[in-house]
């Protein structure tokens, strides 16, 4: 199975506790606080009497995995993007390659980390459901294969004309993520990313990286090119102002150029 959740804001009371199991389950301090941090990896927003939540997304090809230099960040056979923070070296690379904005760094420590939602991997592993799920007294998060959780998005939106916006948020975004979400009101003003490519990040990465032997190869071919071509018209100067001078050392300029 490929786990993934389906998330219904229509459902969600607003409770919070998602974030409270989320909290204990990870043994994150602190009470929940009013934004995603280091140590509040989940949380719900109140966007004009509608609740949203706010947790990775793991996107199937992450962005964030792809620029680790370290491997810190990876897709587990899962499902989640999983996180083994003893390899990580605090480079934030992933917070600035995060398009949803995700990855949080612990800026209070002596050796901080970057932290964010690990998706319950270790549960999952062992064919248990995120915490988040298990906890959800309005099953407004649903825990399940991603296929399956997907094919039920798209029965929700068709068999409830008007309480959805035709459109399952994370389906395609990015590539896909392994997070889905289902709303009664465009996803733009609610606070997601709008305008995200449907085409994975690092994909966008390595067709320019793909490139990049190609233009070495010509790019140092055309410069060779050109310093023939100036040390040439270097060496002709030198010459026409040594014969200029009478300097017998030097050959004479024939015709057609130097000898």
């Amino acid at each position: 199975m490929h786990a993934a959740m389906l998330i219904d804001t229509t459902r969600c009371v607003g409770c919070n506790a998602c974030s409270e199991a989320c909290k204990e389950a990870n043994g994150l301090p602190g009470e929940i606080e009013s934004d995603l941090t280091a140590r509040t990896w989940t949380r719900v927003r109140d966007v004009d009497g509608t609740y949203v939540r706010q947790m990775c997304m793991h996107c199937e090809h992450p962005s964030c995995a792809s620029v680790c230099p370290v491997g810190a960040l990876y897709k587990s056979e899962a499902g989640p993007v999983a996180y083994d923070e003893k390899k990580c070296i605090g480079c934030r690379y992933c917070m600035v390659a995060c398009p949803f904005g995700i990855p949080k760094y612990e800026w209070d420590r002596a050796l901080p980390r970057v932290q964010k939602c690990i998706g319950c991997v270790g549960r999952v592993e062992k064919g248990q459901m995120t915490a988040c799920a298990e906890i959800c007294p309005a099953e407004a998060t649903t825990f399940g294969d991603r296929d399956t959780l997907l094919a039920e998005a798209h029965r929700r939106i068709r068999e409830n004309p008007g309480t959805y916006v035709e459109q399952v948020y994370g389906e395609n975004e990015v590539g896909g993520t392994s997070v889905f979400f289902l709303a009664n009101q465009p996803f733009e003003a609610l606070g997601f990313p709008a305008n995200l490519p449907g085409s994975s990040l690092p994909d966008y990465t390595w067709q320019a990286l793909s490139k990049i032997p190609n233009v070495v190869a010509i790019g140092g071919t055309a410069l060779l090119g050109i310093s023939w071509i100036v040390h040439r018209r270097m060496r002709l100067e030198r010459l026409a102002v040594a014969e200029a001078a009478g300097d017998p050392a030097q050959p004479r300029l024939q015709e057609g150029g130097a000898r």
